[in-house]
């Protein structure tokens, strides 16, 4: 006799070993109950990266089948703990749960559970000691990680430094920078699952002796192009910052003082590397240290890729994400279904430690002794959008903390209640957990704010916690066509409110922000608004709120204007600090050069055309002697940035006159063509000819040197917006995003390390 009172999907899900038939038939029921609805850029997504291939790299599972998938292998982890009389609706629970595109895994669960590879965690951290065999374990054990989908994070603060004795061979060792390369280089070789790129970060303490070799090490961007790269900072090295005052060095091998260094000079070193191209970040090594929830088991050297999850050596965390923009009923949080998600997710996390295919023994059982999980969240900007809140307001700021207490709380009740059934995770006892008042613990930690890439895609719905990057672009299809895309949220209220239109979409695609666009009423920018209009104050204060009710760490990219100053991000480094986050990434627009990637196929760029001169420009002109006479440069900029350069010597005529000329008619090209000013200089600046001559105790080698060196001071003196580009994605030659130290493209899907 059939089950009475179970729906007809639970019934067929019931079918333990099914026939190819019954599991038809048990889909078809599951998708009429559980509707998937997906975006065409969901489904670019899914296809390209997710989905399972046969030998031809052509999907054969749908969406829906994916879900189902994962839902199922998950499920399995219930009957681990007696319960496998519940894994048919568990599994029904988990596919809502996703179908729902309330909550997403992290990427290697959605490619790997129940297939054969099997490994779906994303974060990693390994051990490097200072030893030759050490270090080279490392990197085997990277490879096997990265060949699984996984990210790794390393400290490389233990290593001797550069020219540091080496007694076995009476040799100079060559310090931890040098070995940070071989780790990269292996990196190369090995492509992710056949799905991902290897994504390495890479940490040194602040009072390392190689510290100022380390801090420089990326300033080459193609250099170490598979690592991010932070330093890791103490409370003594910032209380010295602030004080002005000297601070020590150690070897790490024998433990003593090797030198004494300004503070602040060390700390303006990664203030100006970060403002020139992003890198290095900076962890705040104490503060993740007093958020350690197991000290008797090991202290905290390192993070995974991204910097958001902290983690012992041999430990793993898998994560996932909390869709906030789905919480939203009637223009109000439902917290009654938050709740709901909640605990159905911390159930999956906690799920997949079971079920999971580790890399390493030795990570296995690191991971199955503190149980971490990751449960973070996105669509937070689509959330104030929907309930009407600007995202740089004090509004903002308290449905942060509010939204991210109530599933901190949340999630602390559903590890525990899981402990009641499954037991404490093994570290429990001498952890920060175990007092009277917390007697059930499943998790060591349960909540991580993460980049959500890829995911929030899927989901539909803004990254992570990042503002809005755009809301209207114009994304690339097939045969070069190009498709114009519109926040769905802002084109409803477009609508609503009659200003719609596809000229004005175009218009907002080009301009990037809608803030001063007076044809636009007022309300309607002020709760509209992108990255670039989020200053870097508000930024660090929403992180910071997120940050208070988060076990782990909190991934954002603090984004800053091209026109920002070293100074600006001194500032932010400071007010992170001072409001306990656990670390910083910041991002200055312009600040990388466009091919950010670095890919193995031959990169294939699309032609371009100039963007024409403008009608009205500003400018400047300075005069500089070279060895065929006097020279002036004329420096022009619209407000795109610079467009234009000429010179003109003394005197008409000659060789020397149409040489200059035609250097000033080729960079101007080269300019309104979108070619930074940095890279026309570093091609120019250094070109000799015969006759040398010295202006203001500076050599200026040729006329060629003496244009470079205006352009140059111009560009240092009127520091001018370039626009927004933020690099190119490999796939699809779309605009990337940088989001919590990764790279995104939103157009096709590329994720370098999320």
């Amino acid at each position: 006799m059939p089950d009475q009172g179970i729906s007809p999907v639970t019934r067929a899900a019931k079918d333990v070993s099914p026939s190819k038939t019954q599991e038809k038939r048990r889909m078809a029921l599951v998708k009429k109950e559980h509707p998937l609805r997906l975006t065409e850029n969901a489904l670019v997504v899914l296809q390209k990266r997710y989905l399972k291939k046969d030998d031809e790299n052509k999907p054969i599972e749908a969406p829906e089948e994916l879900f189902w998938r994962v839902a199922n292998a998950i499920a399995k982890g219930d009957a681990c703990f007696d319960e496998a009389d519940r894994v048919e609706e568990t599994a029904l629970k988990f596919y809502s749960l996703m179908t729902s595109l309330d909550f997403m895994p992290n990427s290697p669960t959605l490619m790997n559970a129940g297939r054969v590879l099997g490994q779906l965690s994303a974060c990693f951290v390994l051990p490097v000691d200072d030893s030759i065999d050490s270090i080279f374990d490392a990197i085997k054990h990277a490879a096997m990680i990265h060949k699984s989908g996984g990210g790794t994070g390393f400290a490389f603060s233990r290593i001797r430094p550069e020219s540091d004795a080496v007694l076995s061979t009476q040799g100079v060792a060559s310090g931890p920078v040098s070995f940070m390369s071989v780790f990269d280089i292996a990196t190369e070789t090995i492509k992710q699952g056949g799905t991902r790129r290897g994504a390495n970060m890479g940490i040194l303490r602040v009072d390392h002796p190689d510290i100022e070799k380390f801090i420089t090490c990326k300033t080459d961007n193609d250099r170490m192009t598979n690592f991010n790269i932070s330093v890791a900072v103490t409370d003594a090295f910032m209380q010295a910052v602030e004080s002005d005052s000297e601070y020590e060095l150690v070897n790490p091998r024998t433990g003593k003082r090797v030198k004494s260094l300004p503070a602040r000079q060390v700390f303006d070193m990664i203030v100006n590397a970060a403002w020139k191209n992003g890198e290095p970040g900076i962890i705040f090594l104490d503060a993740i240290n007093r958020a350690n929830p197991t000290p008797r088991v090991g202290e905290i050297e390192s993070t995974n890729p991204c910097g958001e999850q902290p983690l012992l050596p041999y430990e793993s965390c898998n994560l996932g994400s909390i869709n906030l923009f789905n919480m939203v009923k009637d223009g109000v949080i439902d917290y009654e279904h938050l709740k709901q998600v909640v605990w159905d997710a911390v159930h999956f996390l906690d799920n997949v430690i079971e079920v999971n295919v580790y890399p390493l023994p030795k990570i296995e059982e690191i991971t199955r002794s503190n149980r971490k999980i990751g449960l973070g969240v996105m669509g937070f900007a689509d959330l104030l959008i929907a309930i009407g809140i600007p995202y740089d307001s004090e509004e903002a700021v308290q449905v942060a903390e509010e939204v991210m207490g109530f599933i901190q709380r949340e999630s602390k009740a559903a590890s525990a209640y899981l402990a009641t059934r499954r037991g404490n995770f093994p570290n429990y006892p001498g952890s920060v957990y175990d007092t009277p008042d917390t007697p059930y613990m499943r998790n060591a930690t349960t909540t991580t704010i993460a980049p959500t890439g890829t995911i929030s895609i899927i989901s539909g719905c803004s990254s992570g916690i990042e503002p809005v990057f755009a809301l209207s672009f114009v994304r690339k299809v097939l045969d070069n066509q190009e498709l114009l895309e519109v926040h769905p949220l802002f084109q409803q209220t477009a609508r609503e409110k009659g200003f719609y239109s596809e000229v004005l979409m175009k218009r907002i695609a080009e301009k990037g922000s809608i803030r001063n666009l007076e044809d636009i009423p007022e309300e309607v920018r002020r709760v509209f608004v992108t990255s670039h209009d989020v200053s870097p104050e508000w930024h660090i204060r929403i992180q910071a709120a997120f940050q208070k009710h988060t076990d782990n760490a909190v991934s954002k990219t603090i984004n800053f204007p091209f026109s920002a100053t070293p100074d600006d991000v001194r500032n932010a480094y400071l007010m992170a600090y001072h409001l306990d986050c656990k670390g910083l990434t910041i991002y200055r627009d312009g600040s990388r050069d466009a091919q950010v990637l670095n890919i193995q196929r031959k990169p294939q760029y699309p032609q371009v055309e100039p963007r024409p001169r403008p009608d009205l420009t500003s400018g400047v002109t300075e005069r500089i002697n070279t060895g065929c006479g006097k020279l002036y440069v004329t420096i022009n900029w619209d407000e795109y940035g610079f467009c234009e350069v000429f010179a003109q010597m003394g005197k008409a005529g000659g060789c020397a006159y149409a040489q200059i000329e035609a250097t000033g008619r080729l960079i101007s090209l080269a300019l309104r063509s979108g070619v930074k000013a940095d890279a026309i200089i570093k091609q120019l600046m250094g070109i000799r000819c015969p006759s040398p001559v010295w202006q203001n105790g500076e050599q200026v080698v040729s006329c060629s040197d003496a244009i470079a060196k205006v352009l140059n001071h111009q560009a240092q003196v009127n520091i001018t917006p370039v626009g927004d580009v933020m690099g190119a994605c490999p796939d699809c030659g779309a605009a990337v995003e940088h989001e919590g130290g990764c790279i995104v493209c939103r157009s096709c899907g590329f994720s370098r390390c999320s």
